[in-house]
């Protein structure tokens, strides 16, 4: 076999074809052969990486790191980071602080290489630790150095930190470059709160399969197993600062199921509070922007509607389609809300 750190190609596409309960789900739509049923669209499946040379993404991947910029990289409250890129990888800046995606993500294919430092220091957790975490600071898979470093089993590189350890640890050395390609399926909530289907992870290290559809039981953690509390279904991928210098490149995303209409994003707190208040559109007729929960919130015409952002200025409901737009005039702060057709009302923010 050749020594790459692909990802496993048609394998994770397979997989991330198949239902939760790992069977294939036949459309009701269509019948058996169906002349009129659309062809899968074409992609250029990329190239894999070797030690020395990068790989290239699939055509319909988002490159989160090319080599180049941290661009795409917050710190977690949405200000820059201080994680450098330097030589083609991006390095955690030990105490700097995790960092997030500005991009929101949900059910995914995510491709990730990463490196331990070398020589290697420390022992247990504190050998080559960081993270991958998926539902913002939720989920992680673990990042550690575990050639030939003894540290409790669900703690080791590739497991699902605190709840399943990885099926076989095949870590390659300190230095040389890893991958984890990883199945995402986000849990689902209902209106109310309510865990419908919880998180489930499928990981692959160096090619292996380490993690089979696992069911998250709720948010990983060092000191107690959390129960799930309610959250949208897409949210920023992280990577953990754990006090040691690991190096990330060739990070790429594959959203999975039905195509987004819109791109989400989450902002700097400093943004959304900016656009928090009363607005008037006319006589006796007001909208109002709250925030709760790291989400603006539009009550409007006696309705709720939670938003999420597309741009820095732009948001959208998902159970309505409700858009709201951001502007300033002078001194003035304008709201322009538009229901199902564009253009919209006018609303001035009052002071």
């Amino acid at each position: 076999m050749m020594n790459t750190t692909n990802s496993i190609g048609g394998a994770v596409i397979l997989l991330a074809a198949l239902g939760l309960n790992g069977m294939a789900q036949p459309d009701p739509n269509w019948v058996d052969h169906d002349r009129q049923r659309p062809m899968a669209a074409a992609i250029d499946p990329g190239l894999p990486s070797t030690q020395d040379q990068v790989g290239k993404a699939p055509s319909d991947a988002v490159v989160l790191f090319d080599g180049t910029d941290v661009s795409k990289w917050v710190s977690m409250d949405g200000s820059p980071t201080k994680w450098i890129a330097k030589d083609g990888y991006m390095a955690c800046v030990p105490g700097s602080g995790y960092v997030r995606t500005l991009q929101n993500f949900g059910d995914c294919q995510l491709h990730v290489e990463w490196a331990a430092p070398t020589p290697p220091e420390g022992k247990s957790q504190g050998r080559g630790n960081s993270g991958v975490f998926l539902g913002m600071d939720r989920y992680e898979i673990q990042v550690l150095d575990s050639y030939n470093s003894k540290t409790y089993a669900d703690g080791a590189a590739g497991s699902v930190y605190g709840q399943y350890p990885p099926l076989v640890n095949a870590t390659r050395p300190p230095g040389q470059w890893q991958t984890y390609d990883i199945l995402y399926t986000a849990p689902r909530f209902d209106p109310a709160g309510k865990l419908l289907s919880p998180a489930r992870v499928t990981v692959f290290h160096n090619g292996v399969l380490i993690q089979n559809n696992v069911e998250l039981t709720g948010p990983t953690g060092w000191l107690d197993r959390a129960a799930y509390q309610p959250h949208p279904e897409k949210q920023p991928i992280c990577l953990q600062d754990h006090g040691n210098p690991v190096r990330y490149r060739n990070i790429w995303v594959r959203e999975l199921g039905q195509p987004a209409h819109h791109k989400e994003f989450t902002l700097a707190d400093a943004i959304l509070d900016s656009y928090i208040g009363k607005y008037e559109i006319g006589r006796n007729n007001n909208a109002e922007i709250l925030k709760e929960n790291g989400q603006l919130i539009l009550i409007f015409q006696g309705h709720r509607f939670v938003l999420f952002a597309e741009t820095p200025t732009k948001f959208f409901a998902k159970s309505t389609d409700v858009q709201c737009d951001f502007k300033t005039e002078g001194d003035a702060r304008l709201l322009f809300i538009s229901v199902g057709e564009d253009g919209g009302m006018k609303a001035t923010k009052i002071k």
